[in-house]
Formats: C-alpha cells, structure tokens, sequence
C-alpha cells in the first residue's frame, strides 16, 4: 500500500478546529507541528528531557501543520475531496484570518501526476436497479449500456465519483424518489454527480450549490458530457449558512432536496 503525506498549513489557533473537522470526514489519527506548543514543553517540562535532539531544532520556528496520510487509490482521492471541503468551508468562516492560510500539499508525489494516476482504479459500475456510472475516459459497447442510465463523470479534484458509500446510498434514493418533470436542489454538490443524475433520470432542472469554487466549472463540464442543456442547470457558490444573497438566488420550492456533505 502506498500513502501520500497531506499537509495542512495552519495556526496555533487553528489547530483544534482543523483536526475536529478532518475527524468528522473520517480520519482518525492526525499529526501536529507546533511551534507554540513545542515552545512551551520546553520551557515548562524541561525535567522530562535529558537533551535535546538536533533533528528537533526546526520546530522551534516552523509553521504550524497538521499532517495526514491518504492511501493512494481512490478511496484516498475521495478523502482528499472530502478534506478539501471541509478545509475550505473553515476557510470562508475564518473572517479574521485567525487559522493561517489554511492550504493543502501533499508531500512526495506531484499532485497533478496523483490526480491522474488515481484513474487507474476507477472504473464502469452498475448502481441500483438501472444506473451506471462511467469516468469519461472509459469506452462501454452497447451491450454494457443497453436499458441503463449512463451517468459519465471526470470529478477533477471534487468529492463525487460516485464510490464513496454515502454518494451511492443519495443516489439509489435518487433512482426511487426523482420524477418526471421535478426540481431539484443539491446542496453540497462537489462534482455536481448528483444533480446531473436527477436531470439524467427526469427532473426538469436542478440548482447546486457548493462553497468550494472550483465547483462550477467541474459541474459543467459534467454536464455538457452528458448531454444536457445548460439552460436545466445552474451552480452557485457561497455558505448558506450567512450569505443571504445567495439563499434569495437559491430560493423557492423543490421537488427534492439532497445534501451529502
């Protein structure tokens, strides 16, 4: 199994907020460097220490960094959307910059050879009753295709492939509840996998809404791959939680409402 090291830049204040949001999409273990907190062990707790290794000297003055580390596959792609999410929601309510500059790397591996090497695992499967999700770059004959709904998909670096369990389990819901004719609204919509999916399945048009900004252009250019007019679909960006500019624009009623955030 191979890991990448993913490094989250932030600041001493912004520490404890940063690690209960990447424990909330499911990492359990994460590590810190400190400056601070170093800083302050050995001025307080120099009766543990009976020296201080060299190799030590550069926390003294780093910037501060959680650090995790992803499986290099698919499901460590989709953790990775995930963190970038959360990352950029704390991002958009650190009003006062008080949690640094709050910026992803990773560390050993090129990003943009990961974000293509990570194809490798993704591939053509069948969801539900009648659906079929396709990356873009895969060929499918007809037999493969017949009687189904193909939903095609390049994620970019946005959380929607369409394996993570949550994203399947909103989807086989989707197959059930969207009719004919029906508005939808997609809060949270990454990839805009499931937005697109209710207009593949009939809805009349969806609104996505994602704090992340890469969000539109992703959800596009998945759209224009699947065939559909722009003119069914529209992807706002901002936190609903205080832009009440945006929750007037996303306003008015809805067929169906999905979040998987």
């Amino acid at each position: 199994m191979q890991w990448i090291e993913t490094n989250i830049y932030t600041t001493t204040e912004g520490i404890e907020p940063l690690c209960g949001r990447l424990y909330a999409v499911g990492l359990n273990g994460v590590q810190i460097k400190d400056a601070a907190d170093f800083n302050d062990f050995i001025e307080n707790e120099t009766q543990y220490w009976d020296y201080i290794d060299e190799s030590l000297e550069s926390l003294k003055t780093c910037e501060t960094c959680v650090t995790v580390y992803l499986t290099d596959d698919a499901d460590g792609r989709e953790l990775l959307s995930h963190i970038r999410g959360t990352v950029a929601e704390l991002k958009a309510l650190d009003n006062d910059g008080k949690f640094g500059r709050l910026e992803i790397e990773l560390s050993g591996i090129n990003e943009e050879d990961w974000a293509n090497n990570w194809k490798k695992y993704y591939k053509p499967f069948n969801l539900g009753k009648k659906l079929l999700i396709k990356p873009e770059w895969e060929q499918l004959d007809d037999s493969e295709t017949k009687d189904k709904v193909v939903l095609s998909m390049n994620p970019g670096h946005l959380f929607g492939t369409g394996t993570h369990h949550s994203t399947q389990l909103c989807m086989m819901e989707l197959e059930k509840y969207v009719s004919k004719g029906d508005r939808v609204l997609d809060l949270g919509c990454g990839s805009g996998i499931l937005s697109i999916l209710s207009l593949l399945l009939g809805a009349e048009s969806a609104v996505a809404v994602d704090i992340d900004p890469a969000a539109p252009a992703t959800a596009m250019e998945n759209l224009a791959m699947n065939g559909i007019s722009p003119e069914r679909y529209s992807v706002l960006v901002g936190n609903v939680i205080d832009d009440v500019a945006l929750r007037e624009k996303i306003g008015g009623d809805y067929d169906v409402v999905v979040a998987n955030i």
